[in-house]
């Protein structure tokens, strides 16, 4: 795998593309930089060995530009984690970008304009592409959040930069990490698949059917799965369109000899809100006026015990509406579980937003093996997709 040192990096203007995508409150403050943090060991080696930095990146799903989703709000906040004075160009493309980043001294830092305030950028348009390769000589993809997106900056770029194109740390570790779950786990090998809808992760599931030994299903699309079954779910959330295919995956795991664990008792409510009456049921005997919104603690201790005599562990996806503090239980006895199969010696890996977000409300992300900075991309890098942002640089 090519990356940054196998470069004469000193003197060198490197374009890297990194995943900035990071929420903001209303005050435009940084609500979580883990995605900003990830990036600093790429961007301080390329420092360290001599050369320039230009960062790119996108923020949000702007139509045109749009100033509360503008780069330069990151300019501060990247300058205090670096602790140097980070450039800022209000612009990505044209002739005063490219003055600006030939004028780069090493160790220098250059953060670009949102690129998305272009519609070239989403389209994949080669001209686009080709214009931010006139910033840089050499073309760094950190971004593996958006490695499954064949856009102007994650992909089409990588053609103007034959043997000068390489990952970044954040690409690097988020593949040798996946590859770890899919490619030769160790066994035994559980997944938990957890949030709302199956229709979301449906083709996870059956590429994993190969290859755990557990899975673990839970949050919301627990719910089709249990109503598939003839279970009474009350009012709780299920796709009744996906009940066939509920049971296709029931079936299947059968078949492959994988143990798929359902949850078996539900912590319930009469309205979908933190204050509302709390009962507890069986899964399959929630009364009609009622949601399911979290594990029951029967539940927890099963999917717990699993999970703790694992060597490899997945988890992606929460077990009930965590952010509400009176159905989050289910999800911190998961997550508690993970450090402590870690702490027994497993590898654990955590990957997608709800279940990041969750590991970091419980302030347990320094006790797990790695957290995946891309949702939709690991998805589908575990599904066994090819990721337009991998092979164009993986390529030639």
């Amino acid at each position: 795998m090519i990356q940054i040192d196998s470069f004469n990096c000193k003197n060198q203007r490197f374009l890297v593309r990194v995943d900035f995508n990071v929420p903001m409150d209303s005050e435009l403050n940084i609500t979580d930089d883990n995605r900003i943090r990830a990036a600093l060991l790429t961007i301080n080696k390329i420092i360290l060995l001599g050369g320039s930095v230009i960062l790119m990146s996108h923020r949000g799903r702007p139509n045109g530009y749009s100033s509360d989703l503008s780069m330069r709000h990151l300019v501060k906040p990247l300058s205090n984690l670096l602790n140097l004075n980070v450039k800022f160009v209000d612009q990505c493309i044209g002739e005063k970008v490219v003055r600006i980043s030939k004028s780069l001294k090493s160790g220098e830092v250059l953060l670009l304009e949102n690129l998305r305030f272009h519609d070239e950028e989403i389209a994949g348009n080669t001209l686009f592409a080709k214009e931010l390769s006139a910033l840089g000589d050499i073309f760094v993809n950190d971004a593996f959040g958006t490695a499954h997106r064949a856009h102007a900056s994650t992909s089409v770029i990588a053609q103007f930069f034959k043997k000068k194109k390489c990952f970044g740390y954040v690409m690097s570790n988020e593949i040798m990490s996946l590859n770890k779950v899919i490619k030769n786990p160790k066994k035994p090998f559980t997944a938990i698949i957890g949030g709302a809808k199956v229709s979301s992760k449906i083709d996870v599931i059956l590429s994993l059917l190969n290859k755990v030994d557990n899975l673990i299903i839970g949050g919301g699309m627990t719910y089709t799965f249990i109503k598939a079954l003839g279970g009474n779910v009350g009012s709780s959330l299920v796709e009744e369109d996906k009940l066939n295919i509920a049971l296709d995956i029931i079936e299947k795991s059968k078949v492959s000899g994988v143990n798929l664990c359902l949850p078996i008792d539900s912590i319930n409510a009469d309205k979908f809100e933190n204050s509302a009456n709390k009962s507890y049921s069986l899964i399959g005997n929630i009364s009609d006026d009622l949601i399911g919104l979290d594990i029951g603690h029967l539940t927890a201790k099963k999917f717990t015990r699993i999970i703790e005599l694992s060597e490899t562990v997945l988890w992606n996806g929460p077990m009930g509406v965590f952010e509400m503090e009176n159905f989050s239980a289910g999800t911190r006895a998961i997550a508690e579980a993970l450090v402590n199969a870690t702490l027994n010696g497993a590898f654990t890996l955590v990957g997608g937003g709800d279940s990041v977000a969750a590991i970091n409300k419980y302030k347990l992300s320094e006790k797990v093996s790695y957290i995946s900075t891309g949702g939709g991309a690991m998805l589908e890098y575990l599904e066994g997709k090819r990721l337009p942002g991998i092979t164009a640089i993986s390529k030639d």
